[in-house]
């Protein structure tokens, strides 16, 4: 009966054993796509510029993250806040003083 040091050794060897074949495998493939690309005059950016564009297209159309908004608000000092996020201290603290937000509207 094998011992629990034997089984790791020979998953260990066995491990080696597939990432050499996985690699052997691996290369044979890159061979062959190249061969085909060559055969049928296909590019990369056949293969994935146009995918890659056309996701980045979907994602930009999809999010506003990042944009820059006009500001909505300003204080007596000149403070500005688009009205998107927590609300400044100074908002706070006019608010506090009894003005509300359409009295700070731009």
């Amino acid at each position: 009966m094998p011992t629990y040091q034997d089984v790791l050794k020979q998953i260990d060897q066995l491990t080696k054993e597939a990432e050499k074949l996985r690699q052997s495998e691996v290369s044979a493939a890159i061979a062959d796509i190249r061969t085909k690309m060559a055969q049928y005059g296909i590019t990369v950016s056949d293969i994935v510029g146009k995918e890659k564009k056309a996701r980045a297209k979907k994602v930009r159309k999809a999010t506003t993250a990042g944009r820059k908004v006009a500001p909505k608000y300003q204080g007596k000092n000149g403070e500005l806040w688009t009205g998107r996020g927590r609300r400044p201290a100074w908002v706070e603290a006019e608010l506090a003083n009894g003005r509300t937000l359409a009295d700070l509207t731009i």
